[in-house]
């Protein structure tokens, strides 16, 4: 069934890439986040395993909400891991072990980025006249700012 929300086929269509392009990004974020929560080690250990934990976990909230938004404009979210990777602007992190403090600023890194990219695509959207992804995106990029407070704060 066609959709008649205000908003034009292409209109739609672009609004989808850039969605699923954040939800790469996110994707990626999401297991890099993970596997700092699995392989931190230190005095603090508890702390930070606890710390990320807590970031993956919104992280993981948001992935769905983005994917839900995609569908809800007719779009199809991209679903595999290959095209997460294919898609994303971020770089997995392969390395073996990776010091704290690393991981603290590999992540605030990849915040910084995603909530750039949120205002890019903020933009875009009120340019398209689609105010509730504009609307979308803004919560999402404060989410993002938080948790880069919190990162940079670990680092200060």
């Amino acid at each position: 069934m066609q959709l008649n929300i205000g908003l034009e086929k292409d209109t739609l269509k672009q609004v989808c890439d850039l969605l699923n392009s954040f939800l790469a990004d996110q994707h990626v974020l999401y297991i890099k986040t993970r596997k700092y929560h699995w392989n931190v080690s230190g005095p603090s250990f508890l702390e930070y395993h606890e710390f990320f934990e807590k970031q993956y976990k919104a992280i993981e909230a948001a992935i769905d909400e983005v994917a839900e938004r995609i569908r809800t404009l007719g779009g199809r979210p991209l679903a595999t891991l290959e095209d997460f990777l294919a898609n994303t602007s971020l770089q997995e992190d392969k390395s073996a072990e990776v010091k704290t403090a690393d991981m603290f600023k590999r992540l605030l890194d990849d915040h910084e980025q995603s909530i750039r990219e949120l205002r890019v695509d903020i933009a875009k959207c009120e340019e398209l006249e689609d105010a509730g992804t504009a609307d979308f995106l803004t919560q999402l990029m404060e989410a993002h700012e938080k948790m880069a407070w919190m990162l940079r704060k670990y680092l200060s």
